[in-house]
């Protein structure tokens, strides 16, 4: 086994481990925030992918101004994948806050102005996807995806962070957000959370990595085939 395999395998298990641990901590050694009981710990899984698609997304946007400077097919791949994973946790960050809604409100989905956002932002990158799939030519389909890609990444900010302050919204901040926007969890929630925001943030790099390599062997398969 070469070197980079053995440092690539070591990173992956120790990302595993790391995630286990966190996993653990999340329900054995961080205590429950004030206010929200035992459903609090919901949150050191929803915001860590919530903040990974809010990445993802801004790395498909940076991929798709590569592209159009360069014309180079690889930035383009690189911003299908990010936008594939940036759906991917956006997903799953609505599916972790609809079970915390479930607990705490009694009903997976309310149409709180943060449901209604994520859900607005998940069809607008699936429409990213559709029009990938409907235009046939190399391209044109890559240089229209990557101005859609921009232009979708522009509501991402707008949709994430502004909609849900400007409208009276269920979602409780008060026991993880001081007023000014700092973070007001005790020692112990602190270092949970911002374990699972890395280890969060390392699935992304990998799974980022990883989607690539298949996209490329994907590639080399297709021409090899014509």
């Amino acid at each position: 086994m070469r070197i980079s395999e053995r440092v690539s395998t070591g990173l992956k298990l120790f990302l595993g481990i790391w995630m286990s641990g966190v996993l653990v901590a999340a329900f054995l050694y961080a205590p429950p925030a004030l206010g929200l009981g035992e459903a609090s710990r919901v949150i050191y899984f929803h915001i860590p992918v919530a903040w990974v698609a809010v990445l993802a997304f801004l790395v498909s946007m940076v991929s798709a101004i590569q592209y159009l400077r360069t014309r180079e097919t690889t930035y383009d791949d690189r911003a299908n994948v990010a936008a594939q994973l940036g759906f991917l946790f956006c997903l799953l960050a609505t599916v972790t806050g609809s079970i915390f809604a479930r607990i705490t409100w009694g009903s997976f989905w309310n149409w709180d102005p943060r449901e209604t956002s994520i859900f607005i932002l998940l069809l607008i990158y699936a429409a990213y996807f559709a029009l990938r799939t409907a235009v046939e030519d190399d391209e044109r389909r890559a240089r229209l995806a990557a101005v859609y890609s921009i232009i979708a990444f522009l509501t991402v900010p707008f949709l994430v962070f502004v909609v849900p302050r400007i409208y009276f919204s269920l979602h409780p901040e008060a026991a993880f957000l001081s007023k000014t926007g700092g973070l007001t969890m005790n020692r112990k929630m602190l270092q949970v959370f911002l374990g699972s925001l890395a280890g969060f943030t390392g699935i992304f790099v990998w799974l980022y990595r990883l989607q690539l390599s298949i996209t490329r062997w994907q590639h080399r398969l297709f021409y090899k085939e014509e």
